[in-house]
């Protein structure tokens, strides 16, 4: 063989090795990139299954029910470890000169008188006062450092009622109530006109009965038209609050008049329903009850989306 063909042969032996090789290669790298595309595929199918999960979770999750009031009333071994049952007597150590009355108790063990009134008359009558010697009834417990917590979850028009011995750091469910809500509003943080965040709840708090006349939005109108029968405004910011404290508080539903009675009637629609300027308004009977406990304790109301991601002050008592 002449010395050109012997380097036209190797050239075309040489191309072919070169075009084996990367043949090869390129065949080599191929399930290398469908295994990479295969693990994205499962990493998305993953997201995809555990987010509507993870939301559902949200959505689905049952809030507590529960409703211990009425053992903050009752006498004897039932009642709640955060009260006291004392016996009426006019003549009290801590009084000089004068008989002692219901308002001397409730000052003295920091106890509203509408809370003595409960006690006394077994049963939600809030006014009537009335004692006599060896009467007894429940006070709310002076050897232990009290305050309440309230926990409005908007998703749910739910509000969780607890009370928190600071003291022992123990808190204990008192109650869950239905609330109404502030209407709708993309432009709200809340998405409501209800706020967010963490406030403690004032002291100028009002009872409102038929013929009680106020100013609202610049017209003198029945307060109970628009508050119901009591008012609870928040009086200042402690965290995350996306809305100033004024002009938000929580009270009674709506009276509006029936046009063939021609009285006034509580409008007990509202409950549950997203209506309201941005206060939370709940039936009476519900916030005359949590009305006759708090007011004469510090109170704290954290409004949250979703009770589940609520930082709870305490350890939950579970023995009761």
């Amino acid at each position: 063989m002449s010395f050109p063909k012997i380097i036209l042969v190797l050239t075309v032996t040489l191309f072919s090795i070169i075009g084996v090789l990367s043949l090869m290669k390129k065949e080599e790298g191929k399930p290398l990139v469908a295994k990479v595309e295969e693990i994205e595929i499962e990493k998305e199918e993953t997201v995809a299954k555990e987010a509507p999960i993870k939301q559902n979770v949200v959505q689905e999750a049952a809030l507590p029910k529960v409703d211990l009031i009425d053992r903050m009333f009752t006498l004897g071994s039932k009642k709640l470890p955060i009260v006291d049952t004392i016996t009426y007597t006019s003549r009290v150590p801590w009084l000089s000169g004068r008989e002692a009355w219901v308002a001397d108790y409730a000052a003295y063990y920091s106890t509203t008188r509408h809370f003595i009134a409960r006690s006394l008359n077994h049963g939600p009558d809030y006014f009537t006062q009335k004692v006599s010697l060896g009467d007894r009834f429940n006070v709310l417990r002076k050897d232990i450092e009290l305050e309440f917590y309230l926990v409005v979850d908007l998703s749910r028009s739910t509000l969780l009622f607890f009370s928190l011995d600071k003291t022992h750091n123990e808190r204990i469910l008192l109650k869950t109530y239905p609330v109404g809500l502030g209407r709708k509003d993309e432009n709200k943080e809340s998405g409501l006109l209800t706020p967010l965040g963490k406030y403690k709840l004032g002291e100028k708090v009002a009872i409102y009965k038929e013929g009680t006349k106020g100013y609202f939005q610049e017209e003198k109108i029945e307060m109970l038209q628009v508050f119901g029968t009591r008012w609870i405004p928040f009086g200042s910011e402690v965290s995350d609050c996306t809305e100033p404290a004024k002009g938000y508080g929580i009270h009674g539903a709506p009276w509006k008049l029936n046009s063939h009675t021609g009285k006034l009637e509580e409008d007990t629609s509202v409950i549950g329903a997203y209506d309201s300027d941005g206060c939370i308004r709940l039936a009476s009977k519900d916030i005359e009850e949590i009305f006759a406990i708090i007011i004469s304790k510090p109170t704290t109301i954290h409004i949250v989306q979703d009770f589940f991601t609520a930082d709870l002050p305490g350890e939950e008592r579970g023995d009761l």
